[in-house]
């Protein structure tokens, strides 16, 4: 296991980019040069036309929440400080088949409701005894 689970790792290639995105407050997806389709998560060949190249496209920021739930219990201990925590899968607004597993901060759980209107702000992610921090995309609601 590295030393720095349970960061992504931000130098695996097909998210490298993603994670730069990142550091500078950006959310960027791959799009194929071809067709135009997002491809989230990144894979070698476009799903709709087979093409391989793909251009990092920097998105709004702005989606809707399709899916979230409440984690009470940490799955593992380096969670274990951030419990209650929400996780959520918010689709973006520029691809709504786009959706990205965040978490939702600055928020009441119990005010969250389906398709609500959210965006991006990028916080560290940290965990207890791993010296290293990663900017990563999180989701707040946000207004109509």
């Amino acid at each position: 296991m590295r030393q720095d689970f349970p960061l992504p790792d931000v130098t695996w290639e097909p998210a490298r980019e993603f994670w730069a995105g990142a550091s500078r407050s950006e959310v960027l997806i791959p799009r194929c040069t071809a067709c135009g389709a997002y491809a989230w998560y990144p894979v070698a060949r476009c799903r709709r036309c087979g093409e391989a190249r793909f251009a990092w496209t920097r998105m709004s920021g702005r989606g809707r929440l399709f899916s979230w739930v409440v984690v009470h219990r940490a799955f593992l201990p380096a969670f274990a400080a951030k419990v209650p925590f929400v996780a959520a899968l918010v689709a973006l607004d520029e691809e709504p088949a786009v959706r990205l597993a965040t978490n939702l901060v600055d928020c009441v759980p119990e005010a969250l409701d389906f398709d609500m209107p959210v965006r991006a702000v990028f916080r560290p992610l940290r965990f207890p005894g791993v010296e290293r921090e990663v900017m990563a995309p999180m989701f707040v609601p946000a207004e109509g």
